[in-house]
């Protein structure tokens, strides 16, 4: 076997191996079968959304045992100063981290160049979520943690990161879930959401009462 042969093998190898992986990990999520056992603080990423979005996560926050999840970064679109703000409202006095990434859709901003928009942030996330390691991530609607959660499942796949994702979907979704939450029930370890009829729309959904 030629030296370009064994290359050309050894990346097949490669990619059959992230196939079967990633095909493992959906079956193991949609199944439910996820668990995350820590006897250590749980390292916690918040996905900040903006406006409502924002607001509704940092209620569920206030209710967070704060010792057990720690170190908790903030993850927030680097154009979005309000929800700084309310973070640092909800976190006097603890100790969080924030980091900002680009926004994946911006209002009024079209479907099509938000495609664009958000290869560009998912890229730009992978060394935040590399750099940090979360055991968890919370998100609770917002575009903006699609590229997180993207790549942390990404990362999961080439054995890098062992995160689970907990998505919370809005308050305000009654009927049917949101784009994010479309996309995210494929990949998220968790489907939480707040209304008992919303357990009928989505199959993985778990309804315990509002929680933001």
């Amino acid at each position: 076997m030629t030296g370009s042969e064994f290359f050309s093998s050894f990346c097949v190898l490669l990619i059959l191996t992230f196939l079967i992986r990633m095909i493992y990990l959906i079956i193991v999520i949609i199944t439910g079968n996820c668990t995350l056992i820590r006897s250590k603080p749980i390292r916690t990423v918040f996905c900040i959304g903006s406006g409502g979005h924002t607001t509704e996560l940092l209620r569920f926050v206030k209710n967070i045992n704060m010792k057990k999840y720690q170190p908790r970064m903030y993850i927030l679109a680097d154009n979005d100063a309000s929800s700084e703000v309310k973070i640092r409202e909800t976190e006097i006095d603890n100790n969080y981290y924030l980091a900002r990434i680009p926004r994946s859709r911006n209002v009024k901003q079209s479907y099509l160049s938000s495609v664009v928009s958000t290869l560009y942030a998912t890229l730009y996330t992978f060394p935040v979520i590399y750099k940090l390691k979360p055991d968890i991530i919370f998100c609770n609607g917002p575009g903006t943690c699609i590229p997180v959660c993207v790549v942390a499942f990404l990362l999961r796949c080439l054995f890098l990161l062992d995160c689970r994702i907990v998505f919370i979907e809005s308050i305000c979704r009654v009927h049917t879930l949101s784009l994010t939450g479309k996309i995210l029930q494929f990949f998220a370890d968790i489907m939480i959401v707040q209304w008992p009829n919303m357990t009928e729309t989505c199959f993985r959904a778990k309804y315990f009462g509002r929680l933001t």
